[in-house]
């Protein structure tokens, strides 16, 4: 069972990178626009995605110029957002995205199903990208009609590791050309 979950997981990884990569790349340099700006970088993240938001702050390589979303912020057209969400179809996560999208307020989505015309999300989303996540993984151990190990925080996690390597470059460069953006300590 093991292998089968590795190879399965190697096998959604490498169909994200090879269909998503440019979209990927172009949400990193989305969001990096705000951190090299005077705007906030923001994580919406929705269901299990929430998640991503905890590692983007807790993990030994925080997520740089991350500030926490909530319902009472107040998005400005500097800022960025990204989106997680497991479906498409999260009312919550369209409510954002049409709020960013009347706003004038760039953001992307990732979120499980591909874009296409019925697609609310990939339709408003500046960089829209898809997780490939289509149902479970392995066949349910005594119901092969089931399936389960459902991967969409595992997918998303990658997404999220892929894009801040890129983040991390582009606003790396940007300090190299002497730009400081480390907020100013509110006890100078």
């Amino acid at each position: 069972m093991f292998k089968m979950l590795t190879t399965q997981l190697t096998g959604l990884y490498q169909r994200v990178l090879q269909t998503e990569e440019e979209q990927i790349e172009d949400a990193a340099r989305l969001l990096a626009q705000a951190a090299i700006g005077e705007g906030n970088v923001y994580f919406a993240c929705f269901g299990e995605l929430q998640a991503v938001e905890h590692n983007a702050f807790l993990s030994a390589a925080p997520f740089t110029k991350l500030a926490r979303y909530t319902k009472d912020v107040q998005l400005t057209d500097a800022d960025r957002v990204c989106i997680f969400t497991p479906t498409a179809d999260n009312e919550e996560a369209i409510t954002l995205a049409h709020y960013c999208n009347d706003h004038f307020i760039p953001f992307a989505v990732v979120a499980s199903e591909k874009a296409s015309d019925d697609n609310v999300l990939s339709d408003l989303a500046y960089v829209y990208i898809s997780l490939k996540v289509r149902g479970g993984l392995l066949p349910h151990p005594t119901d092969l009609s089931k399936r389960v190990v459902m991967p969409h925080l595992l997918a998303a996690l990658f997404v999220y590791e892929a894009m801040k390597l890129s983040y991390d470059e582009m606003v790396e460069d940007d300090d190299d050309f002497g730009e400081d953006h480390t907020p100013a300590s509110p006890f100078a």
